[in-house]
């Protein structure tokens, strides 16, 4: 983070001497964009007091105040923060180090609600419990993209302006299929008609507003437990905890879905273990059953973040690779096989060590069903112990080539500081991991939409918007995207400062897919990303 803490000093700086050095009138709107950029940038990247005194300075301010200010008046304004920047010791400024696990394993909240100002509200009040939390206000865009969002929880309002909630709960149930997922309807309305409708209809829960958050989140936490547990009951397996075959034919599907749409390529992978029952033979079960929930640890840490191990069935196991090639799908698993031949077991005073075989199947547009697609698999399988095991065989089938997914992100945002910032953090996301990657940045509205880079194809797009940017700030572009007829195509995440409740609001009037209020942690912005751009089209 250093780097981006010296690149911010040095900008600050640079503008600073500009004005005190040269410029002899500064505009209002200079002055306050400039106090607005260092406030959320310098606290995302850890330099908290230059934040918090930009912050306070801001507090003394209207933001469309006409004036013009001298240096005289600029400089004993911003004495205070020149203090900070020019003398303070920059050496002990902390890093942000954060838990990469916590945000991977935080749950996702599903909001649907025309009412602007309660989604903020719940938003706000959800993530402190520590789970991520996706607000729309089109009901329709938020049935559209439930498949790819796949959230832990759903709640709706019954009532909304353009759609009943019970009509969207019945379109999310119809697309459930036997996975479950809960869903808590919320209402003005307390009559026993539609609490009865809501629960025919497949509700979890009926909670009557107004609000009382706590009870709101007991309720919310007590649905994500109950799905816990019957996931953990249905789709989990036993001993090695990783998804049992009832988790197959649902996963294969949208995978199969992916392909048709998206013509995204991915792999299926079959692999046994080596003299298994030979371990169990000479062992006993209670190793054999060791080396079984091993390996399924070595393989989940091994996996990438989007892979799926199935316990297929004894020491059988699939492999699940979306957007994946043979030649990357076997790199994978020959990389887990040398993780787990090395593994050393105890029995007493003996020391043995396992490997396993494996056969690969690159899945294609022309041979769709699963049980031949295992068969196929397990053909390679079949090879690979024939020649000798320990090894990995991919299928012989047609040279079909594909290539990767492009995703187009473009970073619009005047903060240069920020742009870089985001455009290293998504080129080394692993959720970009299975895309070919074109970003773009803009250093306001009106040079991205003159560039007309959004226009050049007719593949996904991810726009990272800042609310506040000089010629056409990001509500400016978001609402000339949503007029588009291909509007679809973008996927829009908004940077916010925690004061824009208007724009926060009037962001997801125009569509904005999701928001973050600056300052942000890099984490959390890189897992929210990745859930949008898990459900891109």
């Amino acid at each position: 983070m250093s780097k981006y803490l010296q690149t911010l000093i040095k900008n600050v700086r640079k503008q600073l001497e500009a004005w005190l050095n040269e410029q002899q009138e500064i505009q209002h709107k200079e002055l306050y964009r400039f106090l607005h950029s260092i406030s959320g940038t310098a606290a995302t990247i850890g330099f908290s007091e230059a934040g918090d005194m930009a912050q306070e300075l801001m507090s003394h301010l209207k933001e469309h105040e006409e004036r013009v200010w001298n240096k005289e008046e600029l400089q004993a304004f911003l004495l205070p923060l020149i203090s900070i920047i020019y003398y303070e010791e920059y050496s002990n400024v902390d890093e942000i180090i954060e838990n990469k696990q916590e945000y991977e394993d935080k749950n996702l909240i599903l909001l649907i609600d025309d009412d602007t100002a309660l989604l903020m509200y719940l938003k706000d009040e959800l993530e402190k419990e520590g789970w991520v939390v996706i607000a729309v206000a089109d009901p329709d865009r938020a049935i559209y993209s439930y498949y790819d969002l796949n959230p832990d929880c759903v709640v709706i309002d019954v009532h909304m302006k353009d759609k009943n909630g019970l009509d969207v709960l019945l379109q999310i149930k119809e697309k459930m299929k036997q996975q479950f997922i809960p869903t808590i309807m919320i209402s003005v309305d307390k009559s026993k008609e539609i609490r009865m409708q809501s629960y025919k209809l497949g509700a979890d829960d009926f909670i009557q507003k107004p609000l009382e958050m706590d009870e709101f989140i007991v309720r919310i936490n007590r649905q994500l437990e109950r799905k816990q547990a019957i996931d953990d009951v249905m789709l989990i397996d036993e001993l090695t905890r990783v998804y049992n075959r009832k988790y197959l034919a649902q996963t294969y599907d949208r995978l199969i879905s992916n392909l048709n749409r998206r013509y995204e390529p991915f792999c299926l992978a079959l692999i046994d273990l080596d003299h298994f029952k030979q371990v169990n033979d000479t062992y006993g079960h209670t190793v054999g059953d060791e080396v079984l929930a091993t390996f399924a640890d070595v393989v989940r840490k091994g996996l990438r973040v989007n892979d799926i191990i199935i316990r297929y069935g004894g020491e059988e196991f699939i492999i699940l690779l979306p957007e994946t090639e043979a030649n990357e799908a076997k790199l994978v698993i020959e990389r887990i096989l040398k993780e787990f031949s090395n593994t050393v077991f105890k029995f007493g005073d003996s020391e043995f060590y396992n490997s396993f075989s494996a056969g690969i199947h690159e899945v294609h547009p022309t041979q769709l069903d699963l049980k031949e697609n295992i068969e196929i698999a397990d053909g390679a399988l079949y090879e690979a112990k024939e020649s000798g095991r320990n090894q990995v065989k991919v299928a012989a089938v047609n040279n079909v080539k594909y290539s990767k997914k492009p995703i187009h992100i473009g970073i619009i945002d005047d903060d240069p500081i920020i742009r870089t910032m985001l455009e290293d953090l998504i080129s080394k996301s692993k959720f970009t991991d299975g895309f070919t990657l074109d970003i773009k940045t803009f250093k306001d509205g009106m040079e991205f939409m003159e560039a007309g880079w959004h226009l050049n194809t007719k593949d996904p797009y991810l726009l990272i918007l800042d609310g506040m940017m000089p010629r056409m700030d990001g509500l400016e572009v978001l609402q000339k995207l949503r007029s588009l007829q291909y509007q679809e195509r973008f996927t829009v995440m908004m940077l916010t400062s925690r004061k824009s409740e208007h724009d926060i609001s009037r962001a997801l009037q125009l569509g904005a897919d999701d928001y973050i209020t600056k300052p942000f942690k890099l984490l959390e912005l890189e897992t929210r990303l990745g859930h949008l751009i898990k459900r891109m089209k």
